[in-house]
C-alpha cells in the first residue's frame, strides 16, 4: 500500500470510492468538484489517498482550525477493509497535521458507526460522551 497526496485529477475516483464505502457526500454543495478543487488549492497536503496496485482504496481529508486537527471523510473500499488502510490514513493525517504544528487530533463519528469508533480507539483516540455537537448550515447541500 502507498499513501499519496490527491489532486483534483483524482476527483472522480474519490467520489466513486465514497459511493462504494457508503459515505454520504454533497455533490451539489461542499463536495462538488469546484469546492474540492478550491480546498485542494488552499491545503494541497490535506487530501490523502491509499493506493493498492494503482487503485484508490482509501481516502481521508484533513482540516485544522490552527488549534485542532480534524480527520474528515475517512473512507475505505469495502473490499480492502481490515487490512490497515484506515489506520495508515489516520497516521498519515496526523503526520500532516504535526507538520503544521497541530498536536490535538479529532474526529466526528456517528454513534451507529461501530467500526469507525473502534478504529479511532485503536489509534489512541478517546471517546467523549460529554460533548454535544451543534452545527448550523446555510443549506442542506453544504
Amino acid at each position: 500500500m502507498e499513501i499519496r497526496r490527491l489532486t483534483i485529477k483524482d476527483y472522480e475516483e474519490i467520489i466513486k470510492l465514497w459511493s462504494r464505502a457508503n459515505l454520504p457526500y454533497k455533490p451539489k454543495g461542499r463536495d462538488n468538484k469546484e469546492a474540492i478543487a478550491a480546498q485542494m488549492r488552499a491545503n494541497p497536503n490535506f487530501f490523502l489517498g491509499a493506493y493498492e496496485d494503482d487503485n484508490l482504496v482509501g481516502v481521508v481529508i484533513v482540516s485544522c482550525d490552527l488549534r485542532k486537527g480534524w480527520i474528515n471523510r475517512l473512507a475505505v473500499d469495502p473490499r480492502y477493509r481490515r487490512r490497515g488502510v484506515a489506520k495508515a490514513l489516520v497516521n498519515e493525517a496526523e503526520k500532516v497535521l504535526r507538520e503544521r504544528g497541530i498536536s490535538i487530533f479529532c474526529a466526528l463519528v456517528e454513534d451507529s458507526n461501530v467500526e469507525s469508533k473502534e478504529l479511532f480507539k485503536k489509534c489512541g483516540y478517546v471517546e467523549h460522551r460529554d460533548i454535544i455537537y451543534f452545527s448550523k448550515r446555510d443549506s442542506d447541500e453544504i
